[in-house]
C-alpha cells in the first residue's frame, strides 16, 4: 500500500521528520561533517552559506610539519667515540657497521643504532669473587673439580677478553659474558679433569693455563661470538680446605726429599771429579814411569853394549873411567869427606858444601840456577883451590889404584 492511498500512515519519506527509532538523515549527516571541516579550516559555523577556507592556517600547518620533519632528520646523528664501533639496524636488521666519527642514519623508529667497545678489556671469574679491597671469596660449586687422579682440588681462574667482531658479539650470541663463562667452566673441568693432582698444583700450572685458553678460543670461534681472549691467569690452586693441613706436611716431606737429593747430587759432584781426576793423575803417572823405566833401561842397556865394545879395545883406560864417574856420583851426593893421607897420621877433611857454595858465589848466583851443580871431585880440583887439596885428592887416586 502506497503512502497516499486511503488508509495509509500518510507520511512522507522525503519530509525529513523521523520518529525516534529511525536512523538520521543523510543529508544532515553530510551537511554537520562539512560544518566541521569549515570551522576546522576558519568557515562558518551558521546556518548560512560556507565561507572559503583560511589558507594562512594550511602554510602555517605546512611550516610546523617540515621543522619536525627537519628534526626527526637532525635525530639521525650521532658520534662513534675512538675504539668503539656503531652497529646500524633497520627494522631489527642489520645493515652496516660504522666507523669512529660523526655519522648520521635514518632515525627511529625506521634506524637504531648499537655502540659496541671494540677495545675495552672484559673480566669473568671462575670459582671466586672479588670485590675492591677484599680478598678472594670462593665459589665452591665453581671451583671444586676432580682429577684424572680422583682427587679434588680448589681452581680459581680468571679471564680477560675483548671484542674482537662488533657485529658477532651483538648479533649472533644472546648472552656473550654468560656463554663465554659457562665455556670457561666446561673447557676448566675437562683440562683439569685430564691431569694429575701434582700436576695441577706444581709445575704444570703454565701448561694448563695454555690449553684452556687455546680451547676456550676455540669453541668461542665456532660459536661465532666475536671475542677474542687475551689472557688466562691461574689465579689460585690448592687442596680443598679439609685436607690443607695434611697437604702441607706431604709438600714439606717432597721438599725435604728434593733438598736432600739435591745436597747428594752437589756431594756427588764434588767428589767424583776429584776422584777421577787423582785416577787419572795416577794413571798418567804410572804410563809416565813405565815410559821412564823403559827408556832408562834400553838407555842402560845401550850405554853397556857401546862401553862393553870399548872395554873391549881398551880396559885399562875404560876401566880407570868407569871408577872415576862412580866416585863422582858418590860423592856428588855427600857433603863432608874425610881423606886419609897416604904414609900419615893426619885425616883430612874438605867442607864440600862449603866450597860448592863459594864456587857459586864466585860465578854469580843469577845464573847458579840454570846450570847444573859441579861434581865434589871437579869442586876438588878447582885450580881456585890450594895445591894441597890438589895433591891429597891425588893420593887419594892413587891409594885406590893400589888396591
Amino acid at each position: 500500500m502506497s503512502w497516499n492511498e486511503p488508509g495509509g500512515d500518510n507520511k512522507d519519506p522525503w519530509s525529513g521528520r523521523n520518529d525516534k527509532n529511525n536512523p538520521p538523515d543523510l543529508d544532515e549527516v553530510i551537511r554537520s561533517i562539512q560544518e566541521k571541516l569549515g570551522g576546522l579550516f576558519g568557515g562558518s559555523k551558521g546556518g548560512g552559506s560556507a565561507t572559503p577556507p583560511d589558507f594562512s592556517s594550511m602554510k602555517s600547518l605546512g611550516f610546523l610539519a617540515t621543522g619536525a620533519l627537519v628534526l626527526w632528520g637532525f635525530s639521525g646523528f650521532y658520534t662513534v667515540d675512538e675504539g668503539t664501533r656503531g652497529l646500524v639496524t633497520r627494522f631489527g636488521a642489520y645493515v652496516e657497521t660504522t666507523l669512529p666519527g660523526l655519522n648520521w642514519h635514518i632515525p627511529s623508529p625506521v634506524e637504531q643504532v648499537q655502540i659496541v667497545n671494540v677495545e675495552q678489556q672484559r673480566f669473568i671469574e671462575v670459582g671466586y669473587r672479588s670485590s675492591a679491597g677484599q680478598a678472594m671469596g670462593s665459589v665452591p660449586k665453581e671451583a671444586m673439580m676432580l682429577t684424572r687422579d680422583e682427587n679434588i682440588v680448589d681452581v680459581r681462574l680468571a679471564v680477560q677478553y675483548q671484542v674482537k667482531d662488533a657485529r658477532e658479539y651483538a648479533f649472533n650470541v644472546l648472552d656473550p659474558a654468560s656463554t663465554l663463562k659457562q665455556v670457561t667452566e666446561s673447557v676448566e673441568r675437562g683440562v683439569i679433569g685430564h691431569s694429575d693432582m701434582d700436576f695441577v698444583l706444581t709445575e704444570g700450572r703454565s701448561e694448563i693455563v695454555q690449553a684452556i685458553k687455546s680451547e676456550i678460543q676455540s669453541v668461542m670461534d665456532n660459536y661465532k661470538a666475536g671475542i677474542l681472549i687475551t689472557s688466562v691467569n691461574l689465579q689460585d690452586a690448592q687442596p680443598p680446605e679439609q685436607v690443607q693441613g695434611a697437604f702441607e706436611d706431604a709438600i714439606k716431606a717432597r721438599e725435604d726429599k728434593q733438598r736432600l737429593i739435591n745436597e747428594a747430587e752437589a756431594y756427588s759432584n764434588d767428589v767424583v771429579p776429584k776422584a777421577r781426576g787423582a785416577a787419572s793423575r795416577i794413571v798418567q803417572e804410572a804410563e809416565g814411569y813405565q815410559v821412564k823405566a823403559i827408556a832408562e833401561a834400553n838407555g842402560d842397556s845401550s850405554r853397556f853394549t857401546q862401553l862393553l865394545t870399548q872395554y873391549k879395545k881398551s880396559p885399562a883406560v875404560t876401566k880407570q873411567r868407569i871408577y872415576i864417574e862412580t866416585m863422582e856420583s858418590v860423592f856428588g851426593h855427600s857433603e863432608n869427606v874425610l881423606v886419609d893421607v897416604k904414609n900419615g897420621n893426619n885425616v883430612l877433611y874438605l867442607p864440600l858444601d862449603k866450597l860448592q857454595r863459594d864456587r857459586m858465589v864466585a860465578e854469580g848466583q843469577s845464573s847458579a840456577a840454570g846450570h847444573e851443580q859441579a861434581s865434589p871431585l871437579s869442586a876438588a880440583k878447582d885450580p881456585k883451590h890450594d895445591s894441597r887439596a890438589g895433591s891429597r885428592d891425588r893420593d887419594v887416586r892413587g891409594r885406590y889404584d893400589e888396591k
